[in-house]
């Protein structure tokens, strides 16, 4: 049994796992907060070692690739201070540090761990539900399901998705990268076939993330959690696990292109007596029968019916082809969808 503890952490290692518990202390980085307790597996290390320094120095833990979902998405841009995987060495502590590090090494030693990359992960992933904020929206990850949430300061053409949910099966990756200088970083949902992805501030599989210890800390561990559930990316291409999956987003357009434009402005409506017709039954002279509107203001209010139900549809074949330009739809998923809302203009009979 082997225990260092520090300003902003405890490690433990117990001949089979290490322990790692972070400090409460202001100083130690929300991220390390957030994800709290955990443990990792012999198996998952590669190295360790102390960093000496004139006020002590760093413990540090390397992990074999592949074997941690949060270094995993993060590919190594995680900030320096942000790492679970580093303890400070208080001053006088050095020995003890040593004595950690030998402790690690022999176990390693002794069970032949190898130190090259791994094609499965032997870390949990951070425990969920959780909740993660960007600059212009929210998601939230059950285990289960993607939820995003937009802010009002969301782009146009995010906001004419809504609001967005992403089940397991039908994610390829998640992908996460860290704002660097003036480039905002983001959170990518990217489904199966997906086309070539948009501008993060722009597509609507995507949070944008601006700074790190304010905004973007949480995503990292949500990002984790998802990866975790989705097939390593060492394991060979993932196979599509629900057949159509990429018609999703499709789908949802043909429903909001049904939405915009009333059935009633592209069909004559039931019941309604052709232009010139004598009106049956016995209504009184100048009333309309029911369902039924007077000859002489059917005309006007049909066509401005009319008039506005094409612009709506226009507006939606606009919106249609930035999705295609954005690389959302692919030119097949833009050609059917297209042929779709086209469809309205012309009803069949």
């Amino acid at each position: 049994m082997a225990e260092l503890m520090g300003r902003d952490g405890t490690w433990t290692f117990d001949g089979e796992v290490i322990r790692i518990v972070p400090g409460s202390e202001r100083g130690v980085h929300k991220l390390r907060q957030y994800l709290g307790e955990f443990t990792v597996p012999l198996a998952a290390v590669a190295k360790i070692a102390y960093e000496p320094a004139r006020k002590g120095g760093r413990l540090r833990l390397r992990l074999r690739d592949g074997a941690d979902p949060l270094l995993q998405v993060t590919s190594g841009s995680l900030p320096d201070d942000a790492s679970p995987y580093q303890v400070t060495v208080d001053p006088g502590r050095a020995d003890v540090a040593e004595y950690f590090v030998d402790t690690v090494r022999q176990a390693l030693t002794l069970e032949q761990i190898p130190d090259g990359p791994t094609d499965r992960y032997l870390l949990p992933g951070p425990p969920v539900p959780l909740t993660a904020a960007g600059v212009d929206g929210i998601a939230t990850f059950d285990g289960e399901r993607v939820h995003l949430e937009w802010r009002w300061n969301t782009s146009e053409t995010k906001r004419r998705w809504g609001p967005r949910d992403f089940t397991l099966t039908g994610l390829e990756a998640v992908e996460w990268q860290a704002p660097s200088g003036l480039e905002s970083g983001y959170l990518r949902f990217r489904l199966y076939g997906a086309a070539e992805q948009p501008a993060p501030e722009r597509d609507p599989n995507s949070l944008e993330l601006w700074g790190f210890k304010k905004e973007s800390g949480t995503t990292a561990l949500l990002a984790a959690a998802v990866a975790v559930r989705l097939p390593h990316p060492s394991a060979g291409p993932p196979q599509a696990r629900t057949a159509g999956l990429p018609q999703t987003d499709t789908a949802e357009i043909l429903a909001a292109a049904a939405a915009t434009a009333p059935p009633a402005a592209l069909a004559p409506p039931t019941g309604s007596a052709p232009t010139g017709s004598a009106p049956t039954g016995n209504a009184p002279t100048g009333n309309a029968p029911t369902g039924k509107a007077p000859a002489a203001t059917a005309p006007a209010a049909t066509a401005s019916a009319a008039d506005d139900d094409h612009d709506a549809l226009l507006r939606r074949l606009r919106e249609l082809g930035e999705l295609r330009r954005d690389g959302i739809l692919t030119e097949e998923e833009f050609t059917s969808t297209k042929a779709a809302i086209l469809a309205r203009f012309h009803p069949a009979g």
